[in-house]
């Protein structure tokens, strides 16, 4: 399986102390740089070019994350920062989307998993927010609309926070069916059940303290009958693993064995209607240990197929 990165996304840095720090970054490439038993081919993410963009966010938007001058910091709220590094690291989380898509629709591979950050879920179309300057996800699944001719492509979003940003951007685009499982209330404080849009976002609220046979339930009734009922033809992953229980930002009791069966849940779907094509991108986690844990379990699962065929 493919597996994006590059230098840049290590060098956004919201300040001191912030939890979405470089060191996330750091420890998730170190735990899969690894795993030497896995089929991993590294690519560099290329820089998501304007036009792609524009695609998924307002001129406005893109304007102020690309072109700003930043000595020092420059503060958009309360928890979204930028430097100097900022906005090249937002286009090259971008780019390594697309770039994963294209690879996967040419054939090169089945799957692909983008270790990038800054995260992209709660950046709307027209505003950055939540640690989020680009939405990558919601970019490359524009991107595969556009440029491949994809009817369908479901995007499905595990972060314990939900992806407000992703959901607005598709909200009224039924070609998306956007699936999110989080936290619930917890920042952004949406994502209720009955934000449906056109028929194609659908939100899975969890309580607090939810823990891996909660999930499962949640998706054996809900989730996957909806992802199968779609018909898929490219499966997106926000994968973010702050549901696991050592979060220090949320509350629920996920392990990171629960991410791994959600993964292969997720394969399944791909391979069951999208001939294997699924892309993943680091969305949150802010625990390191669970970080790491969380992030090789969900790229042992993605290229298990590889490893059953070796």
């Amino acid at each position: 399986m493919l597996l994006f990165t590059h230098p840049v996304c290590i060098r956004h840095s919201a300040g001191p102390g912030h939890p979405e720090s470089p060191q996330r970054l750091a420890t998730v490439l170190a735990a899969l740089h690894a795993l030497d038993e896995l089929p991993l081919d590294w690519r560099e993410a290329p820089r998501a070019s304007r036009e792609q963009l524009l695609r998924a966010h307002t001129p406005e938007l893109v304007a102020r994350i690309l072109d700003v001058s930043i000595e020092h910091t420059l503060r958009i709220d309360d928890d979204t920062v930028m430097n100097a590094d900022s906005p090249e690291a937002a286009r090259h989380a971008a780019g390594a989307v697309c770039a994963a898509i294209d690879a996967v629709m040419a054939g090169d591979a089945r799957r692909a998993f983008c270790a990038v950050r800054p995260p992209g879920h709660h950046a709307t179309r027209a505003e950055a927010m939540g640690f989020c300057l680009i939405n990558s996800v919601a970019v490359g699944a524009a991107h595969a609309l556009e440029m491949h001719g994809l009817k369908r492509v479901a995007i499905i979003d595990f972060d314990v926070h939900h992806g407000n940003g992703s959901q607005d951007i598709f909200w009224d685009d039924p070609r998306v069916l956007y699936l999110s499982s989080h936290q619930s209330p917890l920042y952004p404080y949406s994502g209720n059940a009955d934000e449906t849009g056109a028929g194609n976002i659908l939100n899975l609220p969890l309580p607090e303290g939810a823990d891996g046979e909660f999930l499962r339930d949640v998706y054996r009734q809900h989730g996957l009958p909806a992802l199968n009922a779609f018909r898929p033809e490219l499966v997106l992953v926000s994968a973010g693993f702050d549901g696991h229980r050592l979060d220090p930002l949320a509350g629920l009791n996920l392990e990171a064995g629960d991410f791994a069966w959600l993964t292969l849940e997720l394969m399944e779907i791909a391979n069951r209607h999208a001939q294997g094509r699924l892309v993943s991108t680091l969305e949150g986690g802010y625990s390191l240990t669970a970080l790491r844990d969380c992030s090789v379990a969900h790229v042992r699962a993605l290229a298990s197929a590889e490893m059953a065929a070796a």
